[in-house]
């Protein structure tokens, strides 16, 4: 069973990353672009340019694990700003992402009252 590190701290790599980067090259876009020590234990969430492919690294106690995911139809909801270099996320709204819907303003499902 595959299980991602248990944290509060996930962090969105603003603007678009190139996807041929593997685990070596992410952890070191976490050091010097985010600024951020990779081997914390925190999320760090990267997508590309087309915006249907994301991955996310993490860090736990024995070494760096690397997840994608490719969306077959639409694209992930990701910040663009020029301000900031990363945004942080809760649980809840990584899972919103991953799920491909808008993290940022979340809609509910109209469900019927009557069934018929």
């Amino acid at each position: 069973m595959i299980t991602v590190v248990p944290t509060d701290r996930i962090y969105l790599c603003c603007g678009a990353t190139d996807m041929r980067r593997g685990i070596n090259s992410l952890a070191r876009m976490v050091q010097q672009v985010l600024a951020l020590d990779p081997h914390t234990g925190a999320i760090f969430c990267f997508r590309g340019r087309k915006g249907h492919i994301i991955k996310i690294l993490a860090h736990d106690d024995q070494g760096f694990c690397l997840f994608t995911k490719r969306l077959t139809d639409g694209c992930f909801a990701w910040p663009t700003t020029k301000d900031q270099v990363t945004v942080s996320l809760t649980k809840a709204q990584l899972s919103l992402l991953l799920d491909g819907i808008d993290w940022r303003r979340p809609s509910k499902i109209y469900r019927p009252r009557l069934a018929g």
